[in-house]
């Protein structure tokens, strides 16, 4: 299992996030990702570093670790854009990749607003699953399509998912699933995902389990009760989220907790 950081953009200032991505994987974590969010009121914070960009910039100057977004809202992108988009990171990156997508903001949340702010719908949920499976296929097709840039490998398409539809959308279409390390029913959502992707004839050793919980040393130990739980359920990557300002000292010495 990798253990990455999620580095908060709330508040944030780029060059601490990129020193501090620059410290946790050269302490020893395996992937650097970011929120997607664009109004620093959804966490009531000064300002929020857009998420795109922040990747962009660590695909150049942090080199080694893999990047990703948790998770681009496909509501903020049209399919087409984001398909040279990705392919783009692909390229600057080497390789490094990992396309976190969710449905974005529903109705009774906080991100609803965000979404009004800048002038975008704020759709019902069936709306929401369907605009995800328009976007991966569009997505998919447009990194086959000649004279469109061809991400080289296709980076994985991990899709968030806290419900059992979303699961079942994510083993469906996507190449992985995204959801709480501390969810209550993390076993039965990753059944579903997984089920779902075997009747699409998809590889399930090759569908990618990634969870995120907030940073806690507890996490880090092979044999931690909450690392081993994790470990029994198939978890291949696991996303420890720290808030600005960051706390190098604290990340370095707990990278020293992890399997050498």
């Amino acid at each position: 299992m990798h253990v990455d950081l999620l580095l908060d953009p709330f508040g944030a200032r780029w060059t601490d996030l990129r020193d501090t991505a620059r410290v946790a994987v050269e302490s020893g974590f395996g992937g650097i990702w970011t929120y997607d969010h664009v109004d620093g009121r959804v966490y009531d914070a000064g300002h929020v570093l857009e998420c795109w960009t922040v990747l962009s910039g660590l695909a150049a100057t942090v080199p080694g670790a893999m990047l990703g977004p948790l998770v681009l809202n496909v509501t903020n992108r049209h399919p087409g854009v984001l398909a040279v988009m990705a392919a783009t990171l692909q390229e600057v990156s080497g390789g490094r990749l990992l396309l976190g997508l969710g449905a974005g903001a529903s109705r009774d949340t906080p991100y609803a607003r965000e979404q009004e702010t800048i002038g975008l719908p704020v759709l019902s949920a069936n709306e929401r699953r369907a605009h995800v499976v328009g976007c991966v296929a569009e997505v998919r097709r447009l990194w086959r399509t000649p004279r469109f840039l061809q991400p080289d490998p296709e980076p994985p398409l991990v899709i968030a998912a806290f419900g059992a539809k979303m699961a079942e959308l994510a083993g469906r279409v996507g190449d992985g699933i995204n959801t709480r390390a501390a969810h209550p029913q993390l076993a039965e959502l990753l059944a579903i995902a997984l089920a779902a992707n075997v009747d699409a004839g998809g590889d399930p050793d090759r569908f990618l389990i990634t969870v995120f919980g907030n940073f806690d040393e507890s996490w880090l130990p092979i044999d931690s009760p909450a690392r081993l739980q994790l470990a029994s359920l198939g978890v291949d990557r696991l996303i420890l989220a720290l808030g600005a300002p960051f706390d190098r000292p604290r990340i370095a010495a707990a990278a020293r907790l992890l399997p050498g």
